[in-house]
Order: structure tokens, then sequence, then C-alpha cells
């Protein structure tokens, strides 16, 4: 696998990295966001050069399991996806997702242009109230991003009948579906 950058603006477009836990989730949800144009699912900010997936669970690796978001934001803005971030996973639990535990599922708004971080922190804020000062989201530059495995891409879209996925993202991207049904692409409705 090949490292890419893909910090850069492109043709109008945005990025931003995210992690909530494993990516099956992240990546099923944001899947079905209007205005977002690819999702992909990587490894980011840890010490260790092109890491795999079960170094990465070993948890020795410093990375943490997110996808990267890259979107319109002339038809959804980053708030609007920060949103949708905060409302789907929990930012209360310190490097903890239900039964996924270990620094790689810590909770994580990694940015790629210093200009984003007012809207960030905005968010946050929000987001920090509303779980009265327990949100314990971690926002910092995105800083040596490896893509996943191909096998991971796209992962519930190709086994929803997987136990995990059944039981787990099934459930998170129904709670999407409910309550931002404005931000729903119209091929996912």
């Amino acid at each position: 696998m090949e490292k890419r950058d893909m910090n850069q603006e492109v043709g109008g477009t945005d990025l931003i990295t995210l992690g909530g836990g494993c990516f099956w989730c992240t990546e099923a949800v944001f899947l079905k966001v209007k205005g977002v144009l690819s999702v992909e699912s990587g490894y980011t900010n840890g010490h260790v050069q092109h890491p795999n997936y079960e170094q990465v669970c070993s948890g020795q690796t410093g990375h943490s399991e997110v996808v990267r978001v890259r979107f319109d934001p002339s038809v959804v803005s980053l708030t609007e996806l920060l949103q949708v971030f905060f409302a789907i996973h929990d930012p209360t639990t310190l490097n903890r997702q239900g039964a996924d535990v270990g620094t790689q599922y810590r909770s994580g708004i990694y940015y790629h242009r210093p200009d984003q971080l007012g809207e960030i922190r905005q968010v946050l804020d929000e987001a920090n109230a509303a779980h009265g000062g327990k949100v314990v989201t971690e926002v910092q530059p995105e800083q040596n991003y490896w893509p996943a495995e191909a096998y991971h891409q796209r992962y519930f879209e190709n086994h929803p009948e997987q136990g995990y996925c059944a039981f787990v993202v099934a459930p998170k991207v129904d709670k999407f579906l409910k309550k931002f049904r404005e931000l729903v692409r119209a091929d996912s409705a």
C-alpha cells in the first residue's frame, strides 16, 4: 500500500479525518451522508510506518482507527459532519467504544488545515456542554496516516450479515438515518 498525501483541497472539496471507535461503524454512517464524496478507513497519528490491522489492534503503534472523509462543503459543512460524528459515538469514554477497548479506539478529530480549528472547537464545545464537560475527544493535526487494508473498506456494505455489523454497526447507521434525515443521501433513504 502506498502512502498518499490527501491533505490538500481538491477542486472545491475538503477533507477531515475522524476516529470514533471501530472504523467500520464510522465509515458505514459517513457513506450515507449527502455531500460526502469518499470515505476511506485507515490508521493515523501513530509512530509506526505502514502499520497493519493486527499491529494497530495490539495498541503498540499509537495509531487510531479512523475514516478520512472527503466532502463537498457546498453540500454538507464540516460543522454538520462533526455533529453527526458526535451523535454516532460516545465521546466521553477514553480509549473505548462499547466492547472495543484500546488506544486505537480513541475519539479524535484530525484536521488537515489550521483554518478548520474554528469549526472544530465550536462543535467540540457544544458536544462538551451536552455531555456535562466529559468529552475526551482529542483534536490534533493528522500525521502518519495510512489506509487500512482493502478488506476493511466498505466493510459493512459488503458484510451486513456479519455479527458485529448486524449488532453494532447497523444500529449506528439506523440512528443516523433517523436523527439526521436532512443529511441522508437520496440513494440511502
